[in-house]
């Protein structure tokens, strides 16, 4: 099964919590055990899993800031001035794959999966794909 979810973002860049939209695609699912995958097909988005706490999600974006500055001379920049957007997507990953058990989610404790929008605002889009083991 899969699932397309909409989102709509709000800041050029921005850090979203989508865990629950990934649980509801496994409850209506059905799955007792598998595998939920999370794709973006963006090349300016990216999707992760950690802890989802305000001051850690503050701590990401400043890390990507550092890393991978706006306006660096990037060669891309001269089509479009959002260099720094896809090679961020690049570091972070377009999808994660997380083990379904007792058709829950299999994350950590404090795990959550989250959507990174790193050239909005924009309207984007994200798939959900359950698979039975």
């Amino acid at each position: 099964m899969i699932e397309k979810f909409r989102i709509r973002t709000t800041e050029r860049v921005e850090l979203i919590d989508i865990t629950s939209e990934v649980e509801d695609a496994v409850a209506r699912a059905k799955v007792e055990e598998g595998i939920a995958s999370v794709f973006t097909r963006h090349t300016t988005t990216a999707v992760f899993i950690n802890e989802a706490e305000s001051g850690l999600l503050r701590d990401y974006l400043a890390l990507l800031e550092r890393l991978v500055p706006p306006r660096a001379g990037y060669e891309h920049d001269r089509i479009d001035s959002n260099a720094h957007a896809h090679l961020r997507s690049m570091l972070l990953g377009s999808s994660v794959s997380i083990p379904i058990a007792n058709s829950r989610l299999a994350l950590g404790t404090w795990q959550r999966v989250l959507f990174a929008e790193l050239d909005g605002p924009r309207e984007r889009s994200f798939f959900v794909s359950v698979v039975r083991a």
